[in-house]
């Protein structure tokens, strides 16, 4: 197998590249890294590692001060094409471009539809979580294979007669972001889930959006976003009012942007899992879409400069249990 060297993708060519390797999905495209770059902040980076019989990308935010890799928030780590895909070469190739890079550590979220963390690169350490949840969109009744209180609670708001408004690639976020941060207050979620203008602004124009909206007259009762990128259809965000919530309304949205996806012909809406890979109430929410649709999830950690992470993280040892990279640590 004749292997090139690691390359940093061009900005440019980014997307060019992946659509090249048959490589649509929405979490590794360049808008999505950027709208996870406002976010962290970081620099976006699209490695790519070419073989005669395969190939090795990995999209991924490079932090400075000191400089480490994290996946944007999502999904992300090292996806494999090809009859032959050189992750072997791979693993030592990323070893030698992050002592290029200076890089300390490496924490990835792994993709539970390409199922990368089953290319065990050997300087990662593996942590299982709680599984996400995958819905299959070639069912013949996606209604009837609900969980029966989400399939109830879909025919109570369309009883409401609310009103259903679906639009691909919306310019406009403006009134999602209103009802999403309304949602997360109410919520007491941590701060970091308020995002900033930039990360709106990006999202609106660089990232392959679908909206779902219900609307009760003027009420803006509930609204999703899903990442496009055929085959698969991503759940992002969603959020609902008081109203819309006890309505049965966020249910709605879902069917709706679950339907959208089967008429545009995506095989899989990915729902995501709970907050911080654990069997939480918004977990159990999505698994009531798609029962019996869990798919095993992962993380990754990985220490490429072990003095280096001692002496910022002022102790002897390791440990890759906890928050990681622990010189990151919230204080």
């Amino acid at each position: 197998m004749t292997v090139d060297v690691l390359a940093e993708v061009i900005p440019e060519d980014w997307d060019a590249r992946l659509d090249g390797l048959g490589l649509t999905d929405a979490y590794l495209r360049r808008g999505y890294l950027r709208s996870g770059a406002a976010l962290a902040p970081a620099e976006p980076v699209l490695l790519h590692l070419a073989a005669d019989r395969g190939d090795v990308v990995f999209a991924c935010l490079l932090r400075s001060d000191p400089a480490d890799v994290i996946t944007p928030y999502g999904y992300g780590g090292p996806v494999a094409v090809g009859a032959a895909p050189p992750v072997a070469e791979f693993a030592g190739a990323y070893e030698d471009w992050c002592a290029r890079r200076g890089v300390v550590s490496s924490f990835v979220v792994y993709h539970p539809l390409f199922a990368n963390q089953e290319l065990a690169l050997p300087a990662f350490h593996q942590q299982t979580l709680t599984g996400t949840v995958s819905w299959d969109l070639e069912s013949d009744d996606l209604l009837g294979g609900l969980h029966r209180h989400h399939r109830r609670m879909v025919r109570r708001a369309q009883a409401a007669e609310v009103e259903v408004r679906i639009g691909e690639a919306p310019s406009d976020l403006d009134a999602f972001r209103a009802l999403y941060t309304e949602t997360m207050v109410r919520a007491g979620a941590d701060p970091f889930y308020l995002f900033g203008a930039e990360y709106w602004a990006i999202l609106a124009s660089e990232v392959p959006l679908v909206a779902v909206d219900v609307w009760r007259d003027e009420e803006h009762l509930a609204a999703m976003l899903g990442l496009t990128g055929p085959p698969w259809l991503h759940y992002h965000l969603g959020a609902s009012s008081e109203a819309g919530r006890s309505l049965g309304a966020n249910h709605l949205a879902m069917y709706a942007l679950a339907n959208w996806g089967a008429e545009h012909g995506y095989t899989r809406l990915h729902l995501g899992g709970g907050v911080g890979g654990v069997r939480d109430s918004l977990f159990l929410y999505k698994a009531r879409f798609a029962p019996g649709g869990e798919l095993p999830a992962a993380i990754g950690k990985a220490v490429h400069d072990p003095e280096r992470y001692r002496a910022l993280t002022g102790r002897a040892e390791i440990t890759y249990e906890g928050f990681f990279p622990a010189y990151r640590a919230p204080h």
